[in-house]
């Protein structure tokens, strides 16, 4: 019989991806579904989806091993895929980016290509090839499509050229302030990136969520809660987390293009009262800021809502009001 430490260095998930599946009981299941769809390539779907985006969002790992998430934007044409193990990105290495010390020959990287009007979404981990004033390139290593729930749909609209730097400078936070809360608590959508040490290597990753307004929270310590809702099961971004304790995230302000990147430590939450009170929640997990950094108009776009823009699994989900208003019924008295 095979032993489990054989099975796990044979399956297409790494030890924390395998530690969350068993939680739901879903580790057969999904070492079948990851042999099926995930690739070592790119499909030409893919290739072509990509080609015809304005943006995507990019996951990387500083020298400190800070997580990054962080959008980059250019003119459709500026991700290209010239065979199906490569994808280039015709984009400069910003050095108001904290994401940009990731972006190294030889380093982990991730990236969604997320087209939020039509809710389509895909995503692709590897490693960078090469990097230097032309952009850089991604050898893949992982290749994956993902389901339209929890996206909003919005359309872009280009403020300036996108090769051009934003004209006002970053300030590093040394706490959230009151901007920075409010974008947290009234967004429907964020970007998360993380990763893992495994035994082929380092594997990043950088995910899409999204929500009700009010469905994150920020307690007094600056501490995020985020409720994780019903998804494939992958468990990409819990599982890192489970084995790094590490995250970062960003929230774009959809009418400026203003960014607020945060990297910190994560935890996830399996059991909490919280939990049953949230609407949709099926395990919670928490993020506390070590860095934080607000780059005003760092996204050359803004976004316009389009027709019937709320994601139909929105339904399913609750908000931090909500959920204290039950905890509060209970007498449990959790949250804040």
């Amino acid at each position: 019989m095979e032993s489990d430490q054989t099975a796990q260095e044979n399956s297409p998930w790494h030890a924390g991806e395998i530690a969350l599946q068993n939680t739901v009981g879903a580790v057969a299941r999904m070492d079948m579904m990851g042999r099926k769809f995930l690739r070592d390539h790119l499909i030409e779907q893919h290739r072509d989806f990509y080609e015809q985006l304005p943006f995507a969002v990019f996951g990387t790992v500083d020298a400190d091993d800070m997580v990054w998430a962080s959008p980059r934007a250019g003119l459709p044409g500026f991700l290209t895929a010239p065979d199906p193990t490569h994808l280039h990105v015709d984009a400069w290495l910003d050095p108001a980016d904290p994401a940009s010390a990731g972006l190294a020959p030889g380093r982990g990287v991730a990236m969604i290509g997320i087209e939020p009007w039509t809710r389509r979404r895909n995503r692709v981990n590897g490693r960078i090839e090469r990097a230097d004033d032309g952009g850089f390139t991604i050898a893949v290593e992982e290749s994956f499509g993902n389901c339209p729930q929890y996206i909003q749909r919005r359309a872009p609209q280009f403020t300036r050229d996108p090769a051009m730097p934003s004209p006002a400078a970053p300030d590093r936070l040394g706490a959230l302030d009151d901007a920075a809360r409010t974008l947290i608590t009234i967004t429907d959508s964020f970007y998360v990136a993380s990763y893992a040490d495994t035994a082929t290597g380092r594997r990043v990753d950088v995910s899409h969520r999204g929500g009700r307004p009010g469905f994150l929270r920020v307690d007094e310590q600056g501490v995020i809660t985020i409720p994780d809702f019903a998804g494939n099961q992958f468990f990409n971004t819990l599982g890192n987390i489970h084995q790094t304790g590490k995250a970062g995230v960003v929230f774009i302000d959809w009418t400026s293009g203003d960014l607020l990147q945060i990297s910190g430590d994560a935890e996830v939450v399996l059991e909490s009262p919280e939990i049953a009170a949230f609407t949709g929640a099926q395990r919670l997990w928490r993020l506390r800021p070590r860095a934080i950094l607000r780059r005003p108009a760092g996204l050359p776009l803004t976004w316009q809502f389009t027709d019937d823009p709320w994601s139909p699994a929105l339904a399913r989900t609750g908000t931090w009001a909500e959920a204290q208003a039950r905890l509060d019924a209970s007498g449990s008295g959790e949250g804040g």
